[in-house]
């Protein structure tokens, strides 16, 4: 049995890679061909690239593995065709999972053991977050000219609409942008930015609070908590709703709300009965992000003697 799993899970990477490097020599091919010609090749890898899945996969090593070229490509497209939501999203997506799961997390685990090391791999996700967060910027702005100075002003009444099919890159620009922003505290103009992205995520919560499955929901509780004068009661309600969007199969609310409630409020119990709760919420749906929020959680619940 072990043999056969091991043929199958070959047979599956090498059918992802022959996929990916077909889709290089498209992209290298685009260099070779009339202006016209190229730009309808160019969207069409643009399209193909776009619907590539990388969120059912939960093994991690093997998504780290693969995601580095998938983004590479995408970023590569991407500038050529800047206005290419479903491939913005794609990718501001991709570096912020990437940043997330596989760069702060691991500075996250190795902080009390090499504290200089951590501070690398901080850095290069802020690095990392910064580059999702100005793909998915200037792809709202190329679909929106005029996007980010609307966003900027203070009156409300000026500020940008959201299109349906800019929902997602929407909160991936947040989403990185609050990256961004949690790992750039010695940085004040960076931190200054935190009201604007607060501003994007909410424009995106009013077209749209249920996306993502809770995804959406949990980002505006943790930025409720970050914002200044944040209430933790309406933080609250925006993380239950995030677990009742999630229908007990969403990990990240789980996680989302023992950090940002439990563990600040020193409240252990519901701390690890919510950890608990985003373990079995992973094992009911297993896939990329559940099993990023598994290895978090489980190392959150080893940790809590020291966290308490």
């Amino acid at each position: 049995m072990t043999t056969f799993l091991n043929r199958q899970r070959r047979t599956a990477e090498f059918v992802f890679l022959q996929s990916l490097k077909a889709l290089l020599l498209a992209a290298v091919a685009l260099l070779l061909c009339a202006c016209s010609t190229r730009q309808l090749l160019l969207q069409g890898v643009a399209d193909e690239l776009a619907s590539q899945d990388q969120t059912s996969e939960n093994d991690l090593l093997l998504a780290r593995e693969s995601s580095a070229f998938y983004l590479k490509l995408s970023e590569s497209v991407l500038r050529q065709t800047p206005g290419h939501l479903p491939l913005a999203q794609a990718v501001a997506g991709g570096f912020t999972q990437y940043a997330y799961a596989f760069v702060a997390f691991e500075a996250d685990r190795i902080e009390a053991k090499d504290a200089r090391q951590a501070q690398v791999l901080r850095e290069r996700a802020a690095r990392l977050y910064r580059r999702a967060q100005r793909h998915a910027l200037a792809a709202l702005e190329q679909q929106t000219p005029g996007f980010a100075k609307a966003l900027a002003n203070p009156d409300a009444r000026q500020w940008p609409m959201l299109q349906a099919e800019q929902i997602g890159v929407a909160y991936w620009a947040a989403a990185s942008w609050g990256g961004l922003i949690s790992l750039s505290k010695d940085d004040p103009d960076t931190v200054a930015d935190l009201p604007l992205a607060v501003r994007l995520a909410s424009l995106a919560w009013h077209g749209r609070p249920d996306y993502g499955g809770g995804a959406l929901a949990s980002l505006m509780g943790s930025f409720e908590l970050a914002r200044p004068g944040g209430s933790s009661v309406k933080a609250q309600g925006y993380f239950d709703q995030a677990i009742e969007l999630g229908g007990g199969k969403n990990a990240g609310a789980f996680v989302a709300k023992a950090e940002g409630m439990a563990l600040p409020s020193g409240d252990r119990a519901a701390f690890e009965s919510l950890l608990r709760q985003a373990l079995l919420a992973a094992a009911a749906r297993s896939d990329l992000s559940n099993e990023v929020m598994r290895a978090r959680a489980q190392w959150l619940l080893d940790s809590a003697d020291d966290l308490f």
